[in-house]
C-alpha cells in the first residue's frame, strides 16, 4: 500500500451560523437542518464530480485497487479517496471573520484578554453589530451587557426575532447540535468537528 496514496482532500464549511443568520433561519430549527442537508449534499456531489473528472484525466488514487471504490463501476472511479470533511476552523475563522465550522456562536460579544502584549480587545459579532445598528437597538450599554455574559440578556430591548437568530451554543438544546452534526455527516467522507 502506498503511504500517501489516497489523495485525501477536505472540502467543508465555515461560517455556518453566519449564513443562517443572513438567511433569517434559526440554528435550532427544522429549516436549518434541511438547509444543512441541501448545502452539504451539493458540496459532496460537486466534489465527487470533480474527483471523477480528475480520475478520468490523471487516473485514480494509488491505493484504489482493493478499496471501497474498487467496484468496477465508472461512478466509483475517483481521484480522491475522501473529498469532504468538517474541520473546526478555529483560527482560520477568526482570520476570515466568520463563525467557526458548523458551530453556533459561542458568544455575541466578549473581551479578548491580553492581546498584543496586554491589550484587552472588545469583540462583537459583525452581523449582530450591523443588524443592531440597522434596526436601531444598538447601544454601548447593550454591548457591555452582552460582553459580560456572552449572550443577549432576556430583559433587553432586542427584538425576539434577533434573540432567536443570535442564540449561543449554550442556549441551544443539545439535540439541535446532534441533529446538525448528523445532517452534515450524512454527506461528509471524513469526520465532522462539532462541540456539543
Amino acid at each position: 500500500m502506498h503511504k500517501d496514496g489516497n489523495r485525501k482532500i477536505g472540502l467543508g464549511i465555515m461560517g455556518w451560523h453566519d449564513m443562517l443568520v443572513s438567511l433569517g433561519i434559526k440554528y435550532d430549527s427544522e429549516e436549518a437542518i434541511e438547509t444543512a442537508d441541501q448545502v452539504m449534499k451539493f458540496i459532496s456531489e460537486r466534489a465527487k464530480e470533480a474527483s471523477l473528472a480528475l480520475a478520468e484525466e490523471r487516473g485514480v488514487f494509488p491505493n484504489f485497487v482493493g478499496s471501497i471504490y474498487d467496484t468496477g463501476k465508472t461512478e466509483d472511479r475517483v481521484r480522491n479517496a475522501t473529498r469532504t470533511t468538517i474541520a473546526p476552523t478555529g483560527t482560520i475563522s477568526i482570520l476570515a471573520g466568520a463563525s467557526s465550522g458548523i458551530e453556533p456562536y459561542f458568544s455575541i460579544a466578549f473581551i479578548r484578554k491580553n492581546i498584543l502584549g496586554g491589550i484587552d480587545l472588545p469583540e462583537v459579532n459583525p452581523l449582530f453589530l450591523k443588524i443592531s445598528k440597522q434596526e436601531g437597538f444598538y447601544s454601548e450599554e447593550l454591548i457591555q451587557q452582552i460582553a459580560s455574559s456572552g449572550k443577549i440578556p432576556n430583559d433587553s430591548d432586542v427584538p425576539s426575532k434577533y434573540k432567536e437568530l443570535f442564540k449561543t451554543a449554550m442556549e441551544i438544546d443539545y439535540s439541535w447540535h446532534v441533529r446538525h452534526q448528523a445532517a452534515f455527516q450524512k454527506y461528509t467522507d471524513n469526520a465532522v468537528s462539532k462541540t456539543i
